[in-house]
């Protein structure tokens, strides 16, 4: 898919998992740390509040030290469907929302197809620039690892 103003300046990925969408979910919510970053990097969850509003805080790791935190919100949590975030938003120390240098909009879906379960993820972004940024930082080759790793711990 091209991304377009139209379509979010999107980029995505997508593949077929071999396993139930219920088993897929729970490994997507549950098991994070155990998919969410290509190897060698790995993913340290801070925080997930699974629901809208709630706070999403993790930190990617690499294998020479690199530590790249990550904060923000869940905008949405559709158990056994979607949740969707953003670095927009920020928790303020009280709790309340605070505005933050965005630079993405997480969608992260399945959905039944066949005997399996279709995964989907998508990174809408503010504008070109940005969207092209993400592409080059490797977007199709860390979010298709990714997607790899989630399938192949689903389907084990």
């Amino acid at each position: 898919m091209t991304a377009t103003q139209e379509n979010g300046w999107e980029l995505s990925v997508s593949t077929y998992i071999a396993a139930p969408p219920e088993k897929v979910w729970d490994i997507m919510t549950n098991r994070m740390e155990e998919w969410w970053c290509p190897k060698p990097w790995r993913t340290e969850i801070i925080e997930q509040q699974w629901h809208s509003g709630g706070r999403s805080a993790m930190v990617m790791k690499g294998p020479n030290g690199e530590e790249h935190p990550q904060e923000g919100i869940f905008l949405e949590v559709v158990p056994g469907v979607r949740f969707v975030s953003t670095d927009a938003f920020v928790r303020g120390a009280d709790g309340s929302l605070m505005p933050s240098a965005p630079f993405m909009l997480g969608i992260w879906e399945i959905a039944p197809e066949g005997d399996g379960t279709r995964y989907t993820a998508r990174s809408r972004h503010w504008d070109e620039a940005t969207t092209k940024q993400h592409d080059d930082m490797g977007f199709q080759q860390g979010w298709g690892a990714c997607a790899q790793q989630l399938k192949e711990l689903a389907e084990s």
